[in-house]
């Protein structure tokens, strides 16, 4: 688990590199931006729609997008009362709430996942996001950001829903895989040749994105607070509820990794949209992706594998 993210971590460092240095007059934030697009609506959804057609789906699927859902909400409560109780300003309130609720799951969990436990995990962190925490990202993280935010920007549910590729990947692979429909081998290897490249570009996208000019002393109570509830109660409630679920033993620890990942980087953006504090999300999503290279072996050598 340490030499996997260890080796992750060089690919994350490359991006943060990029980041300061704009190698070859590339600019780092439109480069970001262009590899996130290509990732974001061709290579992940080829990624999920080859993994997701032929893996063995059911009860077991229902679970995993409980537990996450579980996990989602746990994590929106604490975060808004430890915002309340110490009385942070509502658009520190948001990002907060946002920061520690939503993990990074498919841009770091999806890698680490299929590197600690091998290509079939890669269906536990897909089912983990695109079943449970993207739909509530974009419902009931949207309409928190809009109550706490200073934007007077408003967009329908079904909207918002229908921009994102790699869901619609996911429900067509699930109307696929319950149909039987056979996968054609061309079709099947090329799906499989686009997803290849998905993780690394995943976790370069990951490095540039960090934002090491945002840390200061005095977001540190705020994230400590994401820290807390991202790293350390999250995956100790999606723990229980896997145990209460009776979920099958090899899918706990994926399962209980993915509730402990660092914060989404999407958030970011959602933050930038709606008028939360952008600052210290951002500072929220450094500090856990980094206390997370701790964190995360910790879980594994507890959990039983």
């Amino acid at each position: 688990m340490v030499d996997t993210l260890f080796s992750m971590m060089i690919i994350i460092l490359c991006g943060a590199i990029w980041r300061y240095l704009s190698p070859g007059g590339v600019d780092s934030e439109k480069a970001r931006q262009v590899i996130t697009g290509l990732v974001y609506n061709l290579l992940l959804p080829a990624l999920i729609l080859a993994i997701l057609w032929q893996a063995p789906l059911g009860i077991s699927s229902l679970k995993i997008s409980g537990l996450a859902a579980l996990g989602i909400l746990v994590g929106l409560l604490l975060g808004w009362l430890a915002c309340r109780s110490c009385r942070m300003p509502r658009a520190v309130t948001g990002a907060v709430i946002l920061a520690a609720a939503f993990p990074n799951a498919n841009y770091l969990g999806l890698p680490v996942l299929v590197s600690v436990f091998g290509e079939w995990a890669a269906s536990v962190a897909i089912q983990y996001d695109l079943f449970a925490s993207t739909p509530l990202l974009f419902t009931l993280g949207i309409l928190l950001a809009q109550q706490f935010g200073q934007s007077e920007v408003r967009e329908s549910i079904g909207h918002r829903l229908m921009r994102i590729p790699p869901l619609w990947a996911a429900l067509l692979a699930v109307a696929l895989n319950l149909g039987n429909v056979p996968a054609p081998a061309l079709l099947q290897n090329t799906l499989s040749m686009l997803g290849e490249s998905v993780i690394p570009l995943m976790l370069l996208v990951l490095g540039m994105s960090l934002r090491w000019e945002v840390l200061r002393w005095d977001r540190l109570p705020s994230v400590a607070v994401v820290v807390v509830i991202q790293l350390l109660l999250m995956p100790l409630v999606v723990w229980g509820g896997a145990l209460m679920l009776d979920l099958e033993p090899r899918l706990l620890a994926p399962v209980v990794l993915e509730a402990a990942m660092p914060s989404m980087v999407i958030g970011v953006v959602i933050c930038d949209r709606y008028g939360l504090d952008t600052t210290v999300y951002a500072a929220a999503v450094t500090v856990s992706t980094l206390l997370s290279l701790i964190s995360l072996p910790l879980w594994y050598g507890w959990l039983p594998v």
